[in-house]
Parts: C-alpha cells; sequence; structure tokens
C-alpha cells in the first residue's frame, strides 16, 4: 500500500523530486566514472608490445619486500608487504646460463632496454613527406648538424615540493622566461638545433633481441658496427629518413651521430603503439646500457612439446631464492612497461578518493535536497499523521519514494557515467598521470556500485530528513505545517559534535608533514566541517539576520521582506547556504593547497641555491662530459650534477636527489640543522659513502649525523651510508640527498636534470658566452641564469595540480549544480506566498528586489561560512607542510570563486522567481494546495 501512495505522490509531485532525482543523477555519474577508474586500475589491461613474441619473459622483482611477525593472544601472525621501485631491476646475467641449461627451453634471449632518443631537426623536414625512405642525402645532411648545435632556450629547470634542487627538465618549458639567457652569438648561418623525439616513449635495444617483438629488417641489414642503427619505421615515416641518413641518438651517456643501416617493423604488419625502438650493436648496446653483468630481461620459448604452464614452472623452481620472476600471458606488459604497472596503484587511490569525496558531497546535497522536498509537502504530511498515520508508515511512505527516486536517478545517472569515465580517463593520458599502455577497463561493476550507493544515499537522507515530521503527535501535525519551529535540540547537539569533530581534523591536519598523509585529510575536512554548517544552519542563519536586518532595512520594503524571511524560513535559507558554503570551501582550498605547497618550495629552493648559472636540457637531460667541460674552464669554482628518483626505507618512498660531492658548498645551501655539508662532501670524495637527509625524514627515522641510514636505491639495490647532515629545506630539495655516481648507477635516465656552476670570484671571469659555447656540441642544453631557472620551476607542479584541479573539479561542478538545484527549488515552491505578496499590494518589481535581497543575504552567508571553512584548514595544512601559518591565497582566484558563487546564486533565484511570478495572484491564492 506505501508503494502505491508512493508513486502516487511521485506522479502529483513531479517538481518537489525532480530537484532530488537530479542531485542522485549526477551523484551516480560521478561515482560511476571513479569507478571505471578504480576497475582500470584493478583490472586494466597491460598488453606486452616488444615481448609479443616471447611466451615466457623472466625479469627481476619490482618490489621492495617487507615480512612482519605479530604475537597477539598466544597467536602468532606473518604479514608480506611489497612495494614497487621506481627504477627497472636488473637481472644478474648468470641468470641466462640457468635457463638455457633447463630442459624445455629452445631459446633464451637477453634483453637490454635503456633510454635512448633520436634527436631531430627543429623546424619542418626539407624532405618530402610520402615515402619513408627520403632522399638519404637529405636526411643525413640534416642530421650531421648535431656535432655543431648550438644551445637552446625554450628549456628550463622545474621543481615539485619534495622533489629538490633541480628537477627533471621539461620540453614545454616556457620560453619567454629564459630567452635572454641564450647565447645571442649564434651566426645566421648556423645549423638548426635538434630536439628530442617525443611522439612516443623512445628505447634503445641490442640487435640481438630484435626477435623478442619480432621485428624484421624492412630494408638493409643489422647493425654490426658501434656506429651503426636500426630504427623502427614508424620512426624513419616520422621523421622523413632513410638507409644511409644520419641520426643523432642522446642515450645514457654523450650524445653520438650514428648511420642508418637498416629499418624494422615487427612482424605480420604489427606496430608498436605505445614506443619507439632503436636497436644498437652488441657491444654498442652493452656500452650504452651501462649495467656491466646484468641483463634487464629473458625472453624463454619452450621446446615443441613443453607447454608454456610446465616450463613456467621448472623455470621458477629453478629460479627459486633468487630475484627472478617469470610472467606468461597477460602478465608479460607489466613487465615491459614499468610505468603502466605504477599507474595501477595511482588510478586506485584517485578513483576511490574522487568517489568517496563524491559520496559524501552527494550524500550531503541530496538530505539537503530530500529535506527541502519534505519541506515543501509538510502540510500534505501533516495531514496524513492528523488522520492517524503512524511514524512507521510516514517513515516507510518516505523511504519507498526515495527509493523509487534513487533507483531511477542511480540507472539514468550511471549511463552518463560511462562516457563521462570514459573522458576522464582520457584526460588523465592527455597529462600523463596516466599511461596509454593501461588499457582502460569497463563493465557492470561500477554501474552496479552507483545504483546501490544512490539507493543508500536517497534512503538514508530520507531517513535523515523525515525524521521530524514521523515524531510530531497527530494533533501538533498541522500547527507545524504552517509554522516553522526552531531546530530541534538533538539536531543541534549532534552538529556540535560534528564541528568538534571537524576542529580536530583540523588540528590533525597541523601535524601532518608528507602530502600523501595530509592531502586526503584536507578535504575530508572541508566536508565535515560543511556538515556541521548544514545541522547548524539555521541557528546560523538566524543569528545573521539579526546582523544583517540594519543594513537590509535601508534597502526598502524588499530588504525587510527578505530580514523576515530569514527570520521565519531559517531552514530554507540554511538548506540553500550549505552547498553554497561547500562549493566556496571545497574550491577556495582545491585551488590554493598547491600554492600554498609550491610556493614554500620556491621560496626554499630560490634560498638554497648559490650558482651563478644554471646548465639545463630541453632534451633527457645533461651529460656528464658537459658537466666535466664546464668544471675545466677557468673561472668556475664548483659543477654540481644533480639526478632525481626516489628511494624506499623499509616500504616508505622518500624522494631522493644525487649531487657531485666536490664543492657543494659553493652551489647549494639546504639549511643544515646539525652536522655538515662539508663533511658530506668530504666522505663521498673518498670510499665513505654519506648521505644528507631533510629534518622530516631525520624525525621520522629517528636519524641524527653519524646514523646509519640502510635503505633501497629506485632499482631495488640496497645501500647503507652514514647520515652526515640533517637540512631544514625538505620541500624544495627532497628527504634524501646522495652521491650522485651513487644514485646516477641505478638509475634509468643517469643524466643530470640541472647543474649547477659556481664561479670564482678570485680567478679569471667565465661569461655566458664561454660557458654556453663549452657545451655547443651538446644539443638542447642552455645556459640559464639562477633567476630564469627559478621563474620556470613550477612547470612539473602545474602539470601535478592539473590533475588534482581536474579530478576535484569534477566533484566541484556537482556541487555547483546542486547549488542551482536547491536554489531553484527553494524558489519554486513559493509560488503562492508571491501571489500572497501582490495581493497585498507589492509589485513584481518589489518581490524580485526581496529575492535578490535574499540571495545576496545568502551568499553573504555562504561566503564566510565557506571561506571560514577554507582558510582554517588551509592554515592548518600549511602549518604541517610548510611550518609557516600563512598560506596562499590568490586574490584574484578567491574573488573570482565568489563571483562565480554569486552569479548562480542570482540566477538560480532570479529565473524561477521569474516564473513563479507569472500566474494571475488571484488564480494562485485561490487554487487547490
Amino acid at each position: 500500500m506505501m508503494l502505491r501512495y508512493a508513486l502516487q505522490s511521485i506522479r502529483h509531485r513531479k517538481g518537489a523530486f525532480l530537484g532530488s532525482l537530479i542531485a542522485l543523477m549526477c551523484a551516480a555519474a560521478l561515482i560511476t566514472a571513479c569507478g571505471t577508474l578504480l576497475e582500470t586500475g584493478l583490472r586494466g589491461r597491460i598488453v606486452p608490445e616488444r615481448y609479443a613474441a616471447a611466451p615466457l619473459v623472466i625479469s627481476a622483482d619490482q618490489n621492495v619486500h617487507q615480512t612482519t611477525v605479530e604475537k597477539k593472544k598466544g597467536r602468532t601472525r606473518v604479514k608480506h608487504k611489497a612495494k614497487p621501485v621506481a627504477e627497472r631491476a636488473w637481472l644478474p646475467e648468470s641468470t641466462l646460463q640457468t635457463v638455457r641449461a633447463l630442459p624445455g627451453v629452445k631459446a633464451a634471449t637477453p634483453e637490454l632496454t635503456f633510454m635512448a632518443v633520436a634527436l631531430l631537426p627543429n623546424g619542418p623536414s626539407k624532405t618530402p613527406s610520402s615515402s619513408s625512405t627520403s632522399s638519404p642525402r637529405s636526411a643525413s645532411g640534416a642530421a650531421e648538424m648535431a656535432d655543431t648545435a648550438r644551445t637552446e632556450g625554450a628549456s628550463g629547470v622545474s621543481n615539485v615540493s619534495g622533489a629538490s634542487l633541480g628537477a627533471r627538465v621539461r620540453s614545454t618549458a616556457r620560453g619567454a622566461n629564459v630567452t635572454n639567457t641564450v647565447d645571442t652569438s649564434r651566426q645566421a648561418d648556423s645549423p638548426p638545433e635538434l630536439r628530442p623525439d617525443t611522439a612516443s616513449t623512445s628505447y634503445g635495444h641490442s640487435w640481438d633481441s630484435a626477435s623478442l617483438t619480432p621485428f624484421k629488417l624492412t630494408q638493409g641489414r643489422a647493425p654490426v658496427a658501434p656506429t651503426d642503427l636500426v630504427i623502427d619505421q614508424a620512426l624513419a615515416t616520422r621523421a622523413h629518413i632513410g638507409l644511409g641518413a644520419r641520426l643523432t641518438v642522446q642515450a645514457t651517456q654523450s650524445p653520438r651521430t650514428y648511420t642508418i643501416t637498416g629499418i624494422a617493423a615487427p612482424g605480420a604488419g604489427g606496430r608498436l603503439n605505445q614506443q619507439t625502438s632503436l636497436f644498437f650493436s652488441t657491444a654498442e648496446a652493452a656500452r650504452l646500457a651501462a649495467r656491466p653483468g646484468q641483463i634487464a630481461a629473458i625472453g624463454v620459448t619452450p621446446e615443441t612439446g613443453t607447454t608454456q604452464a610446465q616450463l613456467a614452472g621448472a623455470l621458477r623452481k629453478a629460479l627459486a631464492g633468487s630475484s627472478a620472476q617469470v610472467s606468461m600471458g597477460e602478465a608479460r606488459g607489466p613487465v615491459e612497461f614499468l610505468d603502466a604497472a605504477g599507474a595501477r596503484v595511482k588510478l586506485v587511490s584517485l578513483g576511490g578518493a574522487i568517489g568517496g569525496t563524491a559520496l559524501l558531497v552527494a550524500l550531503l546535497v541530496v538530505v539537503g535536497t530530500f529535506a527541502l522536498s519534505i519541506q515543501q509537502r509538510h502540510r500534505e504530511l501533516a495531514l496524513l499523521r492528523a488522520i492517524a498515520a503512524t511514524p512507521r508508515q510516514m517513515r516507510r511512505l518516505i523511504s519507498r519514494e526515495a527509493l523509487i527516486v534513487g533507483a531511477v536517478a542511480g540507472v539514468l545517472g550511471s549511463l552518463a557515467g560511462l562516457p563521462l569515465g570514459a573522458w576522464l580517463h582520457g584526460r588523465f593520458v592527455e597529462m600523463g598521470a596516466v599511461p596509454a599502455t593501461l588499457e582502460r577497463a569497463v563493465s557492470v561493476f561500477p554501474m552496479a556500485a552507483a545504483v546501490a550507493a544512490t539507493l543508500l544515499a536517497a534512503w538514508g537522507a530520507s531517513r535523515i530528513s523525515a525524521r521530524r515530521i514521523s515524531r510530531i503527535r497527530p494533533a501538533e501535525a498541522m500547527a507545524e505545517a504552517s509554522v516553522e519551529r526552531h531546530p530541534a535540540r538533538g539536531r543541534i547537539i549532534v552538529g556540535l559534535v560534528v564541528l568538534t569533530a571537524g576542529a580536530v581534523l583540523v588540528a590533525v591536519l597541523s601535524a601532518l608533514r608528507t602530502e600523501a598523509s595530509s592531502t586526503p585529510v584536507t578535504f575530508l575536512s572541508v566536508v565535515i566541517l560543511s556538515v556541521a554548517v548544514a545541522l547548524l544552519g539555521p541557528v546560523v542563519v538566524r543569528a545573521a539576520a539579526v546582523l544583517l536586518s540594519g543594513p537590509l532595512g535601508v534597502s526598502g520594503p524588499g530588504g525587510r521582506l527578505a530580514t523576515a524571511n530569514l527570520r521565519g524560513n531559517a531552514a530554507r535559507m540554511a538548506a540553500a547556504a550549505t552547498p553554497l558554503a561547500l562549493l566556496i570551501g571545497m574550491t577556495c582550498t582545491v585551488l590554493f593547497v598547491q600554492p600554498t605547497l609550491g610556493d614554500a618550495a620556491r621560496a626554499q629552493t630560490r634560498d638554497g641555491i648559490r650558482a651563478d648559472w644554471v646548465l639545463a636540457a630541453q632534451g633527457p637531460g645533461v651529460p656528464d662530459e658537459a658537466a666535466r667541460r664546464v668544471r675545466a674552464l677557468p673561472g668556475v669554482a664548483a659543477a654540481t650534477e644533480i639526478v632525481h628518483s626516489t628511494v624506499r626505507v623499509g616500504l616508505d618512498k622518500y624522494a631522493a636527489q644525487g649531487v657531485t660531492p666536490g664543492g657543494l658548498a659553493r652551489t647549494w645551501n639546504p639549511d643544515v640543522t646539525s652536522g655538515s655539508i662539508e663533511r658530506f662532501s668530504t666522505d663521498n670524495a673518498t670510499e665513505a659513502r654519506s648521505a644528507a637527509v631533510s629534518q622530516l625524514a631525520a624525525d621520522r627515522l629517528g636519524l641524527h649525523p653519524g646514523s646509519r641510514l640502510r635503505l633501497t636505491l629506485g632499482d631495488g639495490t640496497p645501500a647503507t651510508l652514514t647520515v652526515a647532515a640533517v637540512y631544514a629545506r625538505g620541500l624544495g630539495f627532497g628527504d634524501v640527498t646522495l652521491p650522485h655516481d651513487l644514485l646516477a648507477r641505478h638509475m634509468d635516465n643517469p643524466l643530470a636534470s640541472a647543474v649547477l656552476v659556481s664561479l670564482d670570484r678570485s680567478g679569471p671571469s667565465v661569461t655566458h658566452s664561454e660557458l654556453a659555447s663549452s657545451v655547443r656540441e651538446f644539443p638542447g642544453i642552455s645556459v640559464l641564469t639562477r633567476s630564469s631557472a627559478d621563474g620556470i620551476q613550477a612547470d612539473k607542479q602545474q602539470s601535478n595540480a592539473e590533475v588534482n584541479y581536474l579530478a576535484m573539479g569534477l566533484v566541484l561542478a556537482f556541487t555547483a549544480i546542486a547549488v542551482v538545484n536547491t536554489l531553484a527549488m527553494s524558489v519554486s515552491e513559493r509560488v503562492r506566498e508571491f501571489a500572497m505578496l501582490r495581493l497585498a499590494g507589492a509589485t513584481r518589481r518589489q518581490v524580485l528586489r526581496m529575492l535578490r535581497a535574499e540571495a545576496l543575504a545568502v551568499l553573504l552567508i555562504a561566503a564566510v561560512l565557506g571561506s571560514g571553512i577554507s582558510l582554517a584548514v588551509l592554515t592548518a595544512f600549511s602549518i604541517g607542510m610548510t611550518g609557516s601559518a600563512a598560506p596562499t591565497v590568490v586574490p584574484l582566484g578567491y574573488a573570482t570563486v565568489v563571483g562565480v558563487a554569486a552569479l548562480l546564486a542570482l540566477v538560480a533565484t532570479a529565473v524561477p522567481g521569474r516564473l513563479a511570478l507569472k500566474p494571475r495572484p488571484v488564480e494562485v491564492a485561490t487554487a487547490r494546495q
């Protein structure tokens, strides 16, 4: 019976339920989109390309493992945990002999994988684009210019919080900031500069491993000499180069020019979609890989009659006790694409965080819309109570209405969430946050989860909203419907409890010192404090009405009517103010968290760099030879090479930088609090190995000068060092500083991301032109002033911020829709009130002025509450992460947020208000309610 009443109620009061339907539908779409991201992280396929023809692939374990033993109540529990390392882990070469000696192995092919990027001439090619085998003479003439290429001006150094002295240079750096630092001595007839081929990630291999794809020559011959090179068909077509052409390649050492002796393509008409392959001779590949006695992987083919599963089992048994792992089928993909495997964890955490936040926001918003919907039907529901409907029947009626609305909204929203999830995944791929090698997974599970979450949110919102109407006595029901009562004491008590919980979260936030731990608490604090605002809203609105009565009264009859409405309909006004406060608070927090962190990091970096000049690269990095040449110039006191990676201490990840120890104190000042940088330099100039750590890392790990630091390098190699210094500027320079040669040897890209150059004031002066001339033969290297380098440090940080903006932007868009939805519902229910005002003598203009005054009053209340929430949260975040209680707030950004909120409020009030004023007042006043 209650289900039939619920259907009839929805049929006859479509407008009252429309707002709740829209809110729930948007929530379902957002949850579905986030669910597809999470599912992609859990089940997304990583299809092998280079290893497509290798049935089995043996690789090194890419994880750090930790085993803990817990004893509780006489029981022993053993826990195994693993975390991925940042770089590619390598196998000992002896593994190859073990594999080849195993029965059932037909072939075992060793693989070397290393960074190798083709450097192409800047500007349009003069060779015909219609053929992949364009004139060797023209292609060769362009590529041979590499040896005399001059320095680039469109590159720079980027810095991320916690990542260090000169983070990885991006090819998209803002050239306008550094044009004044480029060598101006270039002649008009100088050859064109070279640029890295960035169409796809590029790797170098030995031609011996070409069969793993398999690559087959379509033209030319295999590489034999150290200067021979075979390129893949896609690069030949893209760069318009053919056999005999000369191509400069930047690999792990100084750039070198090779002769293209062959062009290869994957067999059976295949192609590599996600990478470019360059093949070298066996000796040259070993030199460039710079991993003597090690191999990246082994491709294994079983003998006829031996199944893959049988051979895999035999291999695992033979290699037990080593770091080798055996992969087959789709498990080969993560071995080939390490970034895609790491992106799984990122997508799971990102999808879960956005989806969880969206669900909390949805519950908060939907409770408000349901409460407003019930308030609009208060008279009808009160009449049911007056004719003896029991509280249980009332709750069942409202719950069934909510479930019907939730089911429809869940289905429609989940269908809309699929294209939204595809768009979101595509944007993350474009930003580089998710590699294209991780295929998007789609199933019914995210949709089912969205429908279930929508039903749960609708049911919960209805139960919360129906408490008041279902508990009043039948005799009081009609009086309750005609006059708004003060908020229930229980609501105020719960609101104060939630407010206290929010304050505790803010206090906890001020003590968190890592971005990974503070970011989720930051946004959770905003939501919890917004819930407190929703619960205490009527009390806050009544208090605000007292304060605003004076200014509103001056504005005339419309202002005085607005004041009366604020006092008499505080619950309705609070329902409109809550999503506005949430929108302003959440948006300001999202916008100003990254600037707060970035400004502090840049300030620390700016204060800590003592160098006069900075060498930066547009391509993969600055080779060691370039730094050595600068270091050898008369008048150069020190040249500090910097590389960046991450290390693990136990299972905890820390940003690490490697620096050359010689003359380090001349180029770097990390604000040492104990120990000395001189000791770090002295120790690492000898056989002793020492490290410097940030104050944060020292506090977390219990370190001090003289302590032993045991860590795992980026490729899984363990290392033990002595702490020589503890420094305060960890936000700008990372948490762990290691000797350059130690860290670089265990990185996929050992090239320096930047070189800090300090001049000897007492010796001969070194000019910018002399520095630029010393690195002229290294394509893409720029000599920047310290101020120019500092001006472009935020590139990578901005890239990371864009991911956060996009992710939270969806939640904010949902909140904005909820704002418009709630305000429109609030105004549309007042048709009878407006008619009575007009019958009492008020004009349409006066009624609209009253609405504008109410909207501005609600906006002011929401702006104060939202800004207060955001300021409290940002201040706590700043205290924890930077040690300062002064978060960065961009005035123009804040003004834009409030301006957009004001526009939404005014439009969402004016449009329904004008529509509500269209009917004739007499017809409305005499119509049946």
